[in-house]
């Protein structure tokens, strides 16, 4: 025997949190199992209907991508194995840290009640971390959390819930919403190629492929 498993290392998909300016990693969420499916949609910019013909064949920018799935959690194998955090709190910790990813910290919250106490006029939104969706090296993309769902399905004797489901829907935040300039523009743009990297490595096809000896 050789110690070495004939099964490849099963990556995981999750949620990385930065620091929108220096680009440092402030937290890495790995999704407990994979999802089965990812939905992605993409929704083309193109200039508003026009009678000018010259606007017929043009684009205002990178289409704007969804990206939807659903998670599941689930404490059932740490129970059995006798972990102590998921005996005493299920997966509360694991909600916990992806709900998070949608609210202000408590600290922002109470800093502008303060500043709004003190008689500020004006108070800037708060600034949250760049959340990128990672789904393997090919796929690492800055997005926006726009829609958060949880069905919690099992819960122990002290109402910690121990199954669910989470259902996430995230807009990918391009150089239209980033610029070029920050971390989260140059991670877009770097998707961006890697897609047309892939692209090109498709095999073409012919005209004849599809039935036609040339173009009418």
């Amino acid at each position: 025997m050789t110690g070495f498993s004939s099964s490849p290392r099963l990556l995981k998909g999750g949620i990385v949190l930065v620091d929108p300016d220096s680009g440092a990693v402030q937290r890495v969420i790995a999704l407990q199992y994979n999802p089965d499916t990812l939905t992605r949609s993409l929704t083309p910019k193109a200039p508003a209907e026009s009678s000018d013909r010259s606007e017929a064949l043009r684009l205002k920018g990178p289409p704007v991508e969804t990206i939807r799935l659903e998670a599941e959690i689930d404490a059932t194998d740490q129970l059995e194995t006798g972990d102590s955090q998921a005996a005493t709190l299920g997966i509360h910790p694991q909600l916990a840290a992806l709900e998070t990813l949608v609210y202000p910290s408590a600290e922002q919250l109470t800093a502008a009640n303060a500043k709004a106490q003190s008689g500020t006029l004006e108070i800037a939104p708060m600034l949250a971390s760049l959340t990128l969706f990672v789904w393997s090296k090919n796929r690492v993309v800055p997005v926006r959390i726009t829609e958060f769902s949880i069905t919690e399905e099992a819960f122990d004797p002290a109402l910690n819930p121990i199954r669910a489901k989470v259902s996430l829907s995230m807009r990918v935040l391009s150089v239209d919403d980033l610029g070029f300039d920050g971390k989260g523009g140059s991670l877009y743009i770097g998707y961006q190629q890697q897609k047309e990297r892939l692209a090109a490595l498709s095999s073409g096809a012919t005209l004849n492929t599809l039935g036609l000896g040339g173009l009418p």
